[in-house]
Parts: structure tokens; C-alpha cells; sequence
């Protein structure tokens, strides 16, 4: 009985059958493009791919790979360290390597590896690995030893390292619209043998929300429940098993389980509810800011981005009215850290309803910004020179710090700004 899972079954082996990302995939790809002018130049450059889950960005990186006709070698960040990625790299640049002793690659039987031909090693999640752990490959990809193809669901410019970034090509992928679904549920029910109802296909296209892989595992799941349900009935009935092969809307349901949730990290239901989260802590709404943290949570955004927004309030909305609310907060992104989903709810709960029930003062905020304003206007004015440090003869000569008294109430400002005031406290703010 073969086990394997249809997402894996229908697996495109090529850019022809990719569906979906026409734009990279298509002719005049950037894809295509790069690896026409790698069979002229022997160059293919390391890439990122920045998408959501389930829309190909995997299938994409062994299928450059068979392009290339380059050793695969695929791992994951959740689980790997950069010991087992040192530990194939090493083990490659033995000349009468023939295979690569690690469970983690799903090149089997890799062909002998060539003297001076890069392998392509795969990370799933790179976003997962630290900084440090992203600086060691560096040198890999420097030398131009492999040809490292990273995936992310994260924003790269804030998730990897720059000089990663520079040395790779950020490739943005797009989530799978309905037709691209559509074609991928045919694939998938060629190869299970079954049909679908209209009304049962447009609601798992709906349910999947642009993910694939969801799809065709619900999609998988289903035609198991209906064969299940209905090869008694059919033999009880004594009717052939086909008069009943078309999937209807409740086996899709049924697959489901529930209606998943959706929660676009790059699109707007995200700033939404982030601004729906800030808005009803600034409004000192304890139960709608709960409410919008467990929205977060439910579909697993990353607890530490939520614990700086959070960080970021305590001294921006609350500041001077509780200073030890920026205390709670990073003890709240310390606890995230150190803990991670899924005990760390708990720390992200508590530090929400004290930050949202503390007084608020933005005054240190609102003084903060005056003065970028006046430096974004005038520039770099002039430091008074009473107060410029004198640690030569010669500065004291040109009168540097001549005059300084440390408690002065004298304005230390730039001449221009001689004057100013910026932080005006809560009292002083409701008396003008």
C-alpha cells in the first residue's frame, strides 16, 4: 500500500507543470531566465523565497535543482542545526563522496559529486535560523561552495541577515489564486479516481485560502472518509462503488473539521488586527485588546512580535504615566522567548491587560517627536560651545567648554532653538 501523501504524489517535476507564480515560473521567468543563462555561464545565483505556505516555493527548489542537474539537499530550520548543514558541505568536499550519510536529505541516491559543481542546499524556514547561525553560512555562499536556496514566510528584509541578503536574490512569491486551486484539485482527483460536487469543490477552494498543500490534504482526507462511508452502502445497496465516487460538500466538512482561520501575514487582515490590538490597549479596552491577542494567537503569529509591539506601547502610549510598564513588557518579551508557544499565551495575556489598564501619557513620546521634526528641518546645528569637551590645549584656546556650569538652567539648545521647549508633562499639556 503506498503511503505517500498527495501533495507529494502529484508533485510537479518540472516548470511546465508548475502551477501558479507565472510571473517566476513562466517562460520569461526570472527562474527560467536564470537557469537558461546557468546552462551558457555555469552561474545559478542563491535565492530567497519570500511567500506564503503552501504555494510551491519547495517544489520550485528541486526542480532547479534537476535542472541543474546539482546535488539536493533539503532541511529544515526548525529542526536542523548548522552542524548538520557543515556536516554535508564537509563530507562534499571529499572528491569520492557518493552519498551523503544525513536522514535529513531527500536525495537518496545523489549522482558523485563533481569537483567545482555546488551543490543546492534547501532551508525551509530560514527565517528560524539566528543571526549567528545564518553569519556560518555565509562563507558557503561566498565561495560560491553551494547554491543555497532559503524559503521564508517573513518579511527577508527583517528575518535575514543583510550581508545573506546581498549575496542572494529575493524572489517574492504570490499566494495561489482560485484557478490556480481549481487546476491543482483536477491533479488531485485524477489521481484519487474521484469527482467533485461544484459546491463542494468551490468551498474547499475557499477553505484553503490560497495554501495548496491544505487543499489537496483536505482534499485527500475527504475521498478517504467518502470511500469509508460508502463502501458498506454501496454493497448493501448492491450498486458498483463508482456510482458513488463524486465528493460532496459535507466530506469536505467533514475533512475540515472546522473552518480555518485565516490570517494573511503580509496582507491586510494582518495590519488589522495589530492595529485593532494597539487601538484597544490604547483605549484602555481590556476585553477587545484580549480578544484581538487571541485572534493572533489562534494562527500562531510569532509571540515575540507581539511581545515588541507591545514593548514599543509601554513607552510610546503609557511613558511617563507608569515607567514600569516598559518593565512588564520586556519581561513579557523575555518570558516569550525563553518559554514560546504554547505556555507563553499566558505571559502575553497578563502583560496585555496591565499594559491596557495603566493610565496612559504619551508626553515623552510626543517630545521625542518635536525634536526629530526640528532635527529633520534644520539639520546639525551647531552644539553651543560651553558645553563641547576641551581635551586638548588647542580646544581650550578656541573656547571650547569656556563657561560650562553643569547646573546651568541656561539652554543648552543650538542657537537657533535657544528657548525651545519640547516635553511639556501631562498637567502642563491640560493647562495650555
Amino acid at each position: 500500500m503506498d503511503n505517500t501523501p498527495l501533495p507529494e504524489k502529484i508533485r510537479p517535476k518540472n516548470l511546465k507543470s508548475f502551477v501558479g507564480q507565472e510571473n517566476i515560473s513562466g517562460v520569461n521567468g526570472i527562474i527560467n531566465v536564470l537557469l537558461k543563462n546557468s546552462k551558457k555561464t555555469g552561474f545559478f545565483p542563491s535565492l530567497i523565497f519570500w511567500g506564503p505556505p503552501g504555494i510551491g516555493k519547495t517544489t520550485l527548489a528541486r526542480i532547479i535543482s534537476t535542472e541543474l542537474k546539482r546535488n539536493y539537499y533539503e532541511f529544515s530550520a526548525v529542526n536542523t542545526s548548522i552542524k548538520d548543514i557543515e556536516k554535508v558541505t564537509k563530507e562534499l568536499t571529499d572528491k569520492n563522496v557518493s552519498s551523503v550519510n544525513s536522514q535529513l536529505t531527500f536525495n537518496k541516491t545523489p549522482k558523485r559529486f563533481e569537483k567545482n559543481l555546488a551543490p543546492v542546499i534547501f532551508i525551509d524556514e530560514i527565517h528560524r535560523f539566528n543571526k549567528a547561525q545564518q553569519d556560518k553560512l555565509l562563507p558557503y555562499v561566498e565561495r560560491g561552495d553551494i547554491i543555497l536556496i532559503g524559503a521564508t514566510t517573513e518579511n527577508p528584509s527583517f528575518e535575514v541577515i543583510g550581508p545573506l541578503l546581498s549575496r542572494s536574490r529575493v524572489v517574492v512569491l504570490n499566494r495561489l489564486t482560485p484557478k490556480n486551486l481549481e487546476r491543482i484539485i483536477q491533479r488531485g482527483l485524477n489521481e484519487l479516481g474521484v469527482k467533485i460536487q461544484n459546491k463542494a469543490k468551490d468551498f474547499l477552494i475557499e477553505s484553503a485560502n490560497g495554501d495548496a498543500r491544505v487543499l489537496l490534504n483536505v482534499l485527500e482526507i475527504a475521498a478517504n472518509l467518502h470511500n469509508t462511508n460508502t463502501e458498506e452502502y454501496s454493497k448493501h445497496q448492491k450498486l458498483p462503488l463508482s456510482r458513488f465516487s463524486t465528493l460532496i460538500l459535507s466530506d469536505i466538512e467533514s475533512a475540515l473539521q472546522q473552518r480555518q482561520l485565516t490570517f494573511d501575514k503580509h496582507g491586510d487582515e494582518f495590519y488589522n488586527v495589530i492595529s485593532a490590538f494597539i487601538k484597544s490597549m490604547r483605549a484602555s479596552n481590556v476585553d477587545a485588546a484580549l480578544y484581538y491577542l487571541a485572534r493572533m494567537v489562534a494562527v500562531g503569529q510569532d509571540p515575540l512580535y507581539i511581545a515588541r509591539r507591545m514593548v514599543v506601547f509601554a513607552s510610546e502610549d503609557i511613558g511617563m504615566a507608569a515607567p514600569t510598564a516598559l518593565v512588564i513588557a520586556n519581561e513579557v518579551f523575555r518570558a516569550c522567548e525563553t518559554i514560546g508557544y504554547p505556555e507563553c499565551q499566558e505571559n502575553l495575556a497578563a502583560g496585555v491587560v496591565y499594559l491596557a489598564a495603566a493610565k496612559k501619557d504619551r508626553s515623552a513620546y510626543d517630545a521625542y517627536m518635536s525634536a526629530l521634526k526640528d532635527v529633520q528641518t534644520f539639520g546639525n546645528l551647531p552644539i553651543p560651545m560651553n558645553i563641547l569637551n576641551a581635551p586638548t590645549k588647542l580646544m581650550k584656546d578656541l573656547g571650547y567648554g569656556e563657561g560650562y556650569d553643569k547646573y546651568t538652567k541656561e539652554s543648552l539648545l543650538p542657537e537657533k532653538l535657544k528657548g525651545k521647549k519640547y516635553f511639556f508633562n501631562k498637567n502642563e499639556k491640560e493647562n495650555t
